[in-house]
């Protein structure tokens, strides 16, 4: 399991090693060992949980890698929005150590595993925030990733509001982006494009799209 990770992670130009590659691995057997008292997943399996939840993370954190380096940050601030069990801003943490990783969920029992995850994995440079991005929530985040908030027009404008100014947020998109019903200049930011990608799981089509907020 841990080389399909580094080979996946590989061909995203993220460089990951064994033992990150181990640590995600041990952080799927957490969200195994809890799943069904807490509702985390309908995996239905260990290896659909790192095919599925956890190649989804290891793909924004390859982007997040790039545009880092284009933007010559040897540290960054990121954050995942509507985080859940972890499944994109714990693999961020992981896959990105020179990386500040905040965990933003509402609710009380999906914090609760999260930071119980954080502790058994040992890292220290992700938190958990137990707030609703965009109910009085102020936020400046280098990047900003989402998969699971809601459609993306309901979305974009409290998503983008977390962002500092030429910050990037990241919206995981199926197989129709809905970037066309969506009005980025409104909200003070760009679209810099849709990417497509795919999972090792399946041959879905999925996609980033990437929006960067405009500078002051």
């Amino acid at each position: 399991m841990q080389k399909q990770l580094i080979d996946f992670a590989a061909r995203a130009g993220l460089p990951l090693s064994a033992e990150q590659a181990d640590r995600l691995v041990q952080y799927a057997k957490l969200v195994w060992e809890k799943k069904d008292f807490l509702n985390l997943t309908s995996a239905s399996s260990l290896e659909e949980i790192l095919s599925r939840h956890i190649c989804d993370g290891l793909t924004a954190a390859a982007k997040i890698y790039a545009m880092a380096h284009i933007k010559n940050l040897s540290s960054c601030h990121a954050a995942d929005a509507g985080a859940g069990a972890g499944y994109i801003g714990i693999t961020l943490a992981v896959a990105l150590p020179q990386a500040q990783v905040t965990l933003i969920e509402s609710l009380e029992k999906r914090c609760s595993f999260m930071n119980w995850a954080l502790l058994q994995l040992g890292l220290s440079n992700a938190k958990v925030k137990k707030v609703r991005l965009g109910q009085g929530t102020k936020f400046a985040f280098d990047f900003l990733t989402e998969r699971a908030m809601g459609q993306l027009p309901d979305i974009l404008a409290a998503c983008l509001s977390a962002v500092k100014p030429g910050g990037v947020f990241i919206a995981f998109q199926g197989e129709h982006p809905q970037t066309d019903v969506c009005d980025p200049h409104a909200c003070g930011a760009v679209l810099l494009g849709v990417e497509r990608y795919s999972l090792p799981c399946d041959d879905k089509k999925r996609h980033l799209a990437l929006f960067e907020k405009r500078e002051a």
